[in-house]
C-alpha cells in the first residue's frame, strides 16, 4: 500500500462509536452500545496492522453477533478500528498447505454460517468502510443490509490473484445486488474499485467523509436514507436464458487472459454463477464445495505461496529508510522510468542526462504513467513536480541516494564515477542499474567503494516489482541495510544478491533466450518457440521477450556470461550479430524478430498443420532457468531457495501458478529434472548438464 496513504490514515481520528469497557471479554473485537442504543462492533485484530478473518476471528464474531441478539440494541454498525482499513480478507495462512477438499469445506461451511447469521439478526445493520475492504472483508459488508463508504475506500475481490473465486457467500450475494455484468467482472479480474465507483454500481449506499460519520450511520439505521437496491437490469441478467449467454461470453475473456488448465478458479466462477445464479440459497451451498475443490489445487497452493513469498520480500526491505532526494544519471529508458517511478512515490528526483531530449522524453513518459496509476489530477501534478530535469548534474551535492543508469561500457560508468564521488555529501549511497557488470570491476577507481551497491531493477520498472540488490565484499553493511529499506519504501521488492556476473535473474534468463536462438539456427518457427513457452505458462515467449528487452542488450549480456561460463550457455548465432549491426534491435527500433507497431509484435497464427509444441521444446527452454537458480544458490550468491523463485515471478514474470523454477522442480522431481537434464546433455551438448548443486537440493 502506498506510504503516504498509510500515513494519512494513520494520522486520521477514526469514529468508532463509545470507548470500550476495560473488562472487554473479546480479544479481537471491541463491542459498545451508544446513547442512541446503537450496538458498534469493532473489528480489531489482536497482534495485527490489518483485520483479516481467522477462525479465531470468525468465532468470536459469531459469539458477538450472539450477544447482540439478545441484547436487542436499535441498530448495529460494523467498522475496523485499524487505520489501515476495514478487513483485508481471510488469513490464508491457514489454507497453505490444504489437501482435502471436504476439511476445506467444513471450514468454509462453519465460516458462512458466521456470515448468514449477521444477514439474519433482526435489526437494521451497516457497514462504515474506510481504506481497503478485500475478499472476505467485502463479503462480510455484503452481509449487511447497509453500506456507508468513506471517501478513500477501495473494494475488490483478489481470490482469483490465489487461483481461488470468493468463498464467504460473495460469488451469490455480489451478484444478486450488483449488474453481474459488472460484479462478476470484478470478481474475474480481482481489480479494485474506489468509492464513487462502487456508489454508482450500487454497491454502497452512501459516501461520506470520516467527519461524518455518525450522522450517516443515523441516517441509515434509522431510515432516513434511501437503500441501494438491485434494478431491473441485475434482476434480468440473473435470469436462466440470459445468464447462458453473458457466461458464454465471460468464458473466451477468460480464454484471452489465463488458460484453464493453468488456472481453473475464473471457469469454476462461471461455471457457478451459470448453473445457480438463479438461486441464492443454491449458490451459497455450491461456493462451499467450489472453492474447497480449487483450495487444494496445485494452481491454488502455489500462487498462496507465491502471496507469502511477496511478504517475506516486503519484510526483508525493513523499515527506516532514511532517503529523500535521488539523482538519477541516465535519462534513457531504464533511467527515465525509474526516475518517474521514484518520484511517484513521493521522493524528490532530479534526472540528469548530456542531452535534454532524454530529459524531455522521460517527463513525458512519467506523465502518461502518472494518468494510468494516480487517481487525483493534483496528485499527478505533485508527482510531476518532484521530478526536476537536471541538465547541469546539480542535484548530485544534495541527494542521499544517487543512481547511475548510463551504457553497459565499464570505462563510461567509472569516468561518470570519477566526476561524481568528489561532489556526492559524505553520506550518500552510490547505486548503479548494471544489468551485467560486475561490481568488484565497478569499484576499482572508487576513493569510497564501501558506498557502491547495485540496484537492479527490470523492465517495465512500473510493472516488474523486484530489485536486485547486489552487494560485493567490501560494502559497508549499513549501506546495504539503507538500500534494502529504500527499495521497500518505493513499493519495490529487493532481493539480495552477490555481485557476480548476470547477479540471478540475468544469469536465469540467457540460457532461456540464447535455447530459442538454437531453436531458430535449427530452423524450428519462431512463433512456436514462443508457443512452447506460453504453454508452459511464461507471459512470453523467449523470442518476443528479446524484441522487447533490446537485441543489442540480449547479445551483450550473452557475450558477457559467455566470457565467465562458456559452453555452459548456448552459442551465440553469427546472424544475430548481424541483427544488431543493422539496427533491427526489436521494439525500440520497430523491427527485430517481429515487426513491432504501438507497442505490440504483430504475430500470424501458426498454422492448422505443422509442427507442434514438444515437452522437449518445452524442458529445453524451462530446465535451464531451474539449473542457473540451483547454481546461484550452491555458488553462495543467493541464500533462500524461496525468494530466488520470488524473484523470478516478479522480476521476469515466470509462470506464478507453478511457483518458479525451483517450485517447479521440486514438484516435477529433482530426479526426474536430473535425469532429463542428462538425456538432453547428450543430445544437443553439455550446456544441459546438471549443476552439482542438484545432490542437496531439497
Amino acid at each position: 500500500m502506498d506510504s503516504r496513504i498509510m500515513t494519512a490514515l494513520g494520522d486520521r481520528v477514526l469514529a468508532l462509536g463509545p470507548q470500550p469497557a476495560a473488562d472487554n471479554p473479546y480479544k479481537h473485537l471491541k463491542l459498545t452500545r451508544d446513547a442512541d442504543g446503537i450496538a458498534w462492533l469493532l473489528f480489531d485484530r489482536a497482534d495485527s496492522s490489518a483485520n483479516t478473518l481467522s477462525s479465531d476471528v470468525m468465532e468470536e464474531f459469531d459469539a458477538a453477533l450472539a450477544a447482540i441478539e439478545t441484547e436487542r440494541p436499535a441498530g448495529l454498525v460494523i467498522r475496523s478500528a485499524k487505520p489501515s482499513g476495514f478487513i483485508a480478507g481471510a488469513d490464508v495462512s491457514e489454507f497453505r498447505g490444504a489437501t482435502d477438499p471436504e476439511m476445506v469445506e467444513t471450514r468454509i461451511r462453519a465460516a458462512h454460517a458466521v456470515v448468514d447469521h449477521l444477514e439474519a439478526l433482526k435489526l437494521p445493520t451497516v457497514a462504515v468502510i474506510h481504506g481497503f475492504c478485500l475478499g472476505g472483508g467485502l463479503e462480510v459488508a455484503l452481509a449487511c443490509q447497509s453500506r456507508v463508504a468513506i471517501d478513500d475506500a477501495r473494494f475488490g475481490f483478489p481470490e482469483v490473484m490465489l487461483g481461488l473465486h470468493p468463498g464467504l457467500g460473495g460469488t451469490a450475494r455480489f451478484t444478486a445486488l450488483v449488474n453481474p455484468t459488472q460484479s462478476m467482472a470484478m470478481m474475474l479480474t480481482g481489480r479494485t474499485i474506489d468509492a464513487r465507483r462502487a456508489k454508482a454500481l450500487g454497491l454502497v449506499d452512501s459516501v461520506t467523509q470520516e467527519r461524518h460519520v455518525r450522522n450517516a450511520v443515523k441516517d441509515v439505521l434509522f431510515g432516513r436514507l434511501k437503500r441501494a437496491k438491485p434494478g431491473l437490469l441485475t434482476r434480468a441478467a440473473n435470469l436462466g436464458p440470459i445468464r447462458g449467454l453473458l457466461a458464454k461470453r465471460m468464458r473466451s475473456e477468460a480464454m484471452k487472459a489465463a488458460p484453464r488448465e493453468h488456472y481453473p478458479a475464473p471457469y469454476a466462477l462461471i461455471d457457478l454463477w451459470e448453473t445457480h445464479g438463479g438461486s441464492k440459497a443454491a449458490m451459497l451451498k455450491a461456493e462451499q464445495a467450489s472453492f474447497a475443490k480449487l483450495m487444494v489445487t496445485l494452481t491454488a497452493q502455489n500462487l498462496i505461496r507465491v502471496f507469502f513469498l511477496r511478504e517475506q520480500m516486503k519484510k526483508a526491505a525493513g523499515p527506516g529508510n532514511m532517503v529523500k532526494h535521488v539523482h538519477v544519471i541516465g535519462a534513457g529508458a531504464m533511467g527515465g522510468d525509474i526516475a518517474a517511478w521514484v518520484a511517484g512515490q513521493g521522493f524528490r528526483v532530479s534526472l540528469a542526462d548530456m542531452k535534454a531530449e532524454p530529459i524531455a522524453g522521460a517527463v513525458k513518459r512519467a506523465a502518461e504513467l502518472y494518468g494510468k496509476i494516480i487517481r487525483k489530477p493534483t496528485e499527478v501534478r505533485d508527482a510531476l513536480d518532484r521530478l526536476i530535469p537536471d541538465m547541469d548534474g546539480e542535484g548530485v551535492r544534495s541527494a542521499d541516494l544517487i543512481i547511475e543508469a548510463v551504457p553497459e561500457k565499464l570505462e563510461l560508468k567509472q569516468k561518470v564515477y570519477a566526476g561524481l564521488e568528489p561532489r556526492m555529501k559524505p553520506g550518500a549511497i552510490l547505486a548503479t542499474n548494471t544489468s551485467s557488470i560486475p561490481l568488484q570491476d565497478l569499484r576499482t577507481t572508487l576513493a569510497r567503494p564501501e558506498r557502491l551497491v547495485g540496484l537492479h531493477f527490470f523492465n517495465p520498472v512500473s510493472r516488474l516489482q523486484l530489485v536486485e540488490v547486489i552487494s560485493h565484499d567490501a560494502n559497508d553493511g549499513q549501506v546495504l541495510k539503507e538500500a534494502l529499506a529504500f527499495v521497500g519504501a518505493i513499493d519495490r521488492l529487493p532481493l539480495s544478491v552477490k555481485s557476480s556476473p548476470g547477479f540471478l535473474v540475468n544469469r536465469a534468463l540467457t540460457p532461456y533466450m540464447l535455447e530459442a536462438m538454437v531453436m531458430l539456427d535449427e530452423k524450428t518457427d519462431q512463433r512456436l518457440i514462443d508457443a512452447a513457452a506460453e504453454q508452459f505458462g511464461m507471459p512470453m515467449g523467449p523470442i518476443e521477450l528479446a524484441d522487447q528487452v533490446g537485441l543489442d542488450i540480449c547479445l551483450d549480456v550473452g557475450d558477457m556470461l559467455r566470457a565467465k561460463f562458456g559452453d555452459l550457455l548456448p552459442p551465440t548465432p553469427a546472424w544475430l550479430r548481424e541483427k544488431v549491426a543493422k539496427g533491427e534491435l526489436g521494439r525500440k527500433t520497430g523491427k527485430g524478430f517481429y515487426t513491432w507497431k504501438d507497442g505490440k509484435a504483430e504475430k500470424a497464427s501458426l498454422p492448422e498443420t505443422g509442427p507442434r509444441v514438444t515437452d522437449q521444446m518445452i524442458d529445453r527452454l524451462v530446465l535451464p532457468m531451474s539449473n542457473v537458480c540451483v547454481a546461484a544458490l550452491r555458488e553462495g550468491i543467493v541464500d533462500d531457495p524461496g525468494t530466488v523463485d520470488g524473484a523470478m515471478i516478479f522480476g521476469t514474470g515466470f509462470a506464478p501458478f507453478r511457483g518458479g523454477p525451483l517450485n517447479y522442480a521440486r514438484a516435477r522431481g529433482v530426479e526426474n529434472v536430473v535425469s532429463t537434464m542428462r538425456a538432453l546433455a547428450e543430445r544437443f551438448g553439455g550446456r544441459f548438464a546438471p549443476d552439482p548443486g542438484w545432490d542437496n537440493f531439497k
